[in-house]
């Protein structure tokens, strides 16, 4: 993260530091009378205001209206997190629930939806979170369950112990026998060979059949094509909680949080963004508009890496409000991350 190099004495260093503090809790501007009783200074409302203005020419903060008091601008909240930050400790309860919840004993998939659902209603905001890039995926097992409205689930065996679930979409019913006629089929021909390989082998077999093919054959390879698509063809990442931000003032005007949620759902915005998270390969804050992207001017990423001792995997962070407690959402992305990598390092092994 970028360091704001702007000198400032202790004074006015500490004075920025309260009304921030003063602004993430009330989330409106701190007036100097608030600002002196809450700094608890011996000095004058006329001081506190000449500090404010010269934190105002610098650009740290910033008066959205006359006489209504200063808020922290992106500079302000930069300088703070950059040279300010007490991080807060987790709460023992906190602890607890994440080392509990994020254990071995589940596969990926889950740790990872697992993690990033924890984190969102630890932090109240919106949890995002990168999929580890698919390397070797051996098929071990697949089975297909029937489901209303024309659709199957696919369970996937990879690898050891890895189980991925996916929703097939078909043109017409399957019986629960059909079903395990095709599995049998993919099982009996494909197992341990890599899933991405299946589909190809699956349709050259199909073309090569010059007679009549048979319908079991095609239904076998209609399935397999839509189930044993690689991960980056179905998502890249994973958001969750973005309800949580409606509650802040942040996101209270309409054309604003329609911007933010075309944000999330532009995956080539968001994907740069994470892109870079990763690639830092450490903890990554980008206040307001140090994302690049519009429609985040008024919000942060907070990202950290996660994985296993041999590689990186991804990155797990959080997307909320500039007005927001850095030391304690930064604490909780940080333990959260080191719980799922101590899940995915046991269960690698």
């Amino acid at each position: 993260m970028s360091k704001n190099s702007t000198p400032l004495n202790e004074r006015s260093q500490y004075l920025l530091k309260t009304l921030i503090n003063c602004y993430v809790e009330e989330g409106a501007p701190v007036g100097s009378k608030t600002l002196a009783e809450s700094a608890g200074l011996n000095i004058s409302t006329a001081t506190i205001r000449n500090v404010m203005a010269n934190l105002d020419s610098m650009g740290l903060v910033s008066a959205p209206h006359t006489s209504a008091g200063r808020v922290p601008t992106n500079m302000g909240f930069r300088m703070y997190v950059d040279s300010m930050l007490e991080f807060s400790p987790i709460e023992n309860a906190i602890k607890e629930k994440l080392q509990l919840q994020l254990n071995a004993d589940q596969d990926k998939d889950t740790l990872i939806n697992m993690a990033n659902n924890l984190l969102s209603d630890i932090t109240q905001m919106a949890g995002v979170i990168t999929l580890p890039k698919s390397g070797q995926l051996n098929l071990r097992r697949i089975e297909f369950l029937p489901l209303p409205d024309k659709k199957i689930l696919a369970i996937l065996v990879v690898n050891e112990r890895d189980v991925q679930n996916r929703i097939v979409h078909v043109d017409k019913d399957f019986s629960q026998n059909e079903l395990v006629k095709i599995s049998n089929y993919l099982n009996q021909h494909f197992m341990g060979k890599d899933i991405f390989q299946i589909r190809s082998l699956l349709i050259k077999e199909m073309q090569g059949a010059r007679t009549q093919v048979d319908e079991l054959m095609a239904a076998a390879v209609n399935l397999a094509d839509q189930a044993l698509k690689p991960d980056d063809e179905n998502e890249s990442y994973r958001l969750q909680g973005q309800a949580n931000l409606i509650r802040f003032n942040e996101a209270d005007n309409a054309n604003q949080l329609q911007q933010l949620f075309q944000v999330f759902q532009n995956k080539r915005d968001m994907l740069g963004l994470l892109d870079r998270c990763i690639q830092a390969e450490d903890m990554q804050v980008f206040i307001g508009s140090e994302a690049g992207i519009e429609g985040l001017e008024d919000f942060s990423v907070i990202s950290v890496p996660y994985g296993t001792k041999e590689s990186t995997l991804g990155v797990l962070g959080v997307i909320g409000p500039t007005r927001m407690e850095y030391s304690k959402v930064i604490s909780a992305v940080n333990i959260t991350a080191r719980f799922l990598s101590l899940a995915l390092g046991a269960e690698a092994k």
